[in-house]
């Protein structure tokens, strides 16, 4: 029997749950999976409404082969836990993959591991990577080595597709794509920005800027704190 791929999903407070539920569902089917869902202190992490318990300690685990950052409105908070942060950084080290979901990207930059790499992000927050290094890319899923990121929330399925086919095969991601009927057919072409309504897109920036303020001032905050030179190289 094939070792087990161990994948580590990272969660913290006010993450957003499609983030993670949507890729878990994938990889969850990988053959020779062997997930565990994680955070800072372990037990319940609310996420939009939903708690998630029975979670492991994040220092617990020895090392994963896939290490996951989801996004959230905590990545505010997120981006600021040391503690949460050191611990992204020792399983990223060592993973064959480091991946993140919508504005886990940010995490990861936080983490000092994003310097001068491509990285994927939420449309809304794509450009607060730039203050970490990291290169902005517009793309649903970007890849830059062991680096692959997924943009906002949704795009965390194409993500685990993508990851997929690279270990076990596009057949394999095949029949998981059409195991699950993951078939996008939305009802409205207003997923993106460039295509959304102006008046949709004006009103979603509306929302998204009661904390834009904040969001940026702990992204610059984290950055400074990594220094000029003090990046994670990985």
């Amino acid at each position: 029997m094939a070792d087990p791929i161990r994948i580590v999903f990272a969660l913290f407070p006010g993450v957003t749950h499609l983030d993670f539920t949507g890729p878990h569902q994938i990889l969850a089917r990988l053959p020779g999976a062997q997930i565990t869902v994680a955070s800072l202190a372990g037990g319940e992490i609310e996420a939009d409404g939903l708690i998630f318990a029975h979670l492991a300690r994040l220092d617990q685990i020895e090392a994963c082969d896939i290490l996951c950052i989801p996004g959230g409105f905590g990545t505010t908070q997120a981006m600021g836990d040391e503690a949460f942060l050191d611990q992204v950084r020792r399983l990223a080290w060592s993973a064959r993959y480091v991946t993140s979901v919508c504005t886990g990207s940010l995490v990861l930059a936080a983490a000092g591991l994003l310097e001068s790499k491509r990285a994927a992000c939420h449309w809304a927050w794509r450009d607060q990577l730039a203050l970490f290094g990291a290169i902005p890319d517009e793309s649903r899923v970007a890849r830059d080595g062991r680096f692959v990121t997924g943009g906002g929330v949704t795009a965390g399925v194409d993500f685990a597709l993508t990851l997929v086919a690279e270990i076990a095969g596009p057949s394999v991601a095949q029949a998981i794509q059409l195991a699950v009927e993951y078939a996008p057919d939305p009802p409205f072409q207003s997923g993106r920005p460039e295509l959304a309504p102006p008046e949709i897109l004006a009103r979603v920036r509306r929302i998204y800027d009661n904390g834009m303020d904040e969001r940026r001032a702990a992204a610059v905050a984290a950055a400074a704190r990594l220094g000029k030179g003090a990046l994670e190289r990985a």
